[in-house]
């Protein structure tokens, strides 16, 4: 990729970046479309936010991701936020054309499981009530799911993510519960997402959410974690010969959705999913 005086600059925000695998995905896609684009990680202390978004504006940057810790913070220096990421209460994608803010996240773990099943009229349950969580329970109400049960292990956070996704009507039927209960939950379930950090590299030999024993084989099973790419939950439904999904797909599809807001065109999938792979070492 040539630098030149015409190339436009995205990037990422966020407090660490070194270890973020999107750089290699976007660059990887602008390379395939010959687009003059290059996305580059900057570290933002939390003190400097409102100064790096000022900045970015005045030198005339495309587009940011966003990561921890300014997902929420950074909505004050916006000046529209889609209707979802409102919702969410936290954005990861702006488009400085307009200093909109978006929330990808949602939308990525959506698309990662429409690849194997539709979200209509599904049952799904959802493990985890954090940011990850909720980004993703708006987007499954918005895709028309059923009903969507919120299990964690502190109810009361389950319980208020699950009210806050009913009162957006977007859903008619949401419920919380302990984790404790997930087995109870999956005997009708359709879908299984979850979004603890359980299985998380380097603890890869966490007990599992839920075993084999609890699933089906119709069960679709997503897990946020992309590092093992096979978690100990997804090993347990393969077990199951139930259907997996895994992490490095939201990672990808989150990372085509802000590809598509910051430039209009629709973005070459299957090469950001090959750097994404050689990034992660994954076959």
């Amino acid at each position: 990729m040539k630098i030149k005086g015409s190339t436009n600059i995205v990037g990422l925000i966020g407090h660490p970046v070194e270890h973020s695998f999107s750089p290699p995905m976007h660059n990887a896609a602008f390379k395939k479309l010959n687009m003059d684009y290059a996305y580059v990680a900057f570290d933002v202390d939390p003190s400097n936010l409102k100064t790096a978004i000022d900045g970015a504006r005045a030198l005339n940057v495309k587009g940011f991701n966003v990561t921890i810790p300014h997902k929420i913070h950074v909505m004050e220096y916006l000046d529209e936020i889609d209707e979802v990421a409102g919702l969410i209460g936290a954005v990861n994608t702006i488009d400085f054309k307009n200093m909109k803010g978006y929330n990808t996240d949602g939308i990525g773990a959506v698309k990662a499981i429409e690849e194997v099943t539709s979200i209509k009229n599904k049952n799904v349950v959802i493990a985890g009530a954090g940011g990850a969580s909720r980004a993703i329970s708006f987007y499954i109400a918005k895709y028309g799911a059923d009903k969507l049960t919120i299990l964690n292990r502190n109810v009361e956070k389950a319980q208020n993510l699950a009210n806050d996704v009913l009162n957006s009507n977007l859903i008619g039927n949401v419920a919380a519960d302990s984790i404790g209960k997930i087995s109870n939950c999956l005997n009708d379930a359709d879908i299984l997402i979850d979004t603890t950090p359980i299985g998380m590299h380097p603890n890869i030999d966490d007990e599992a959410i839920a075993k084999s024993e609890d699933m089906h084989s119709d069960l679709v099973v997503f897990d946020a974690v992309y590092n093992p790419n096979e978690t100990v939950l997804l090993k347990e439904a393969i077990k199951a010969q139930a259907k997996p999904v895994y992490g490095i797909k939201m990672l990808l599809y989150q990372g085509a959705e802000s590809f598509k807001i910051w430039t209009g065109q629709e973005p070459p999938v299957d090469e950001m999913e090959k750097a994404l792979r050689e990034t992660l070492k994954l076959q």
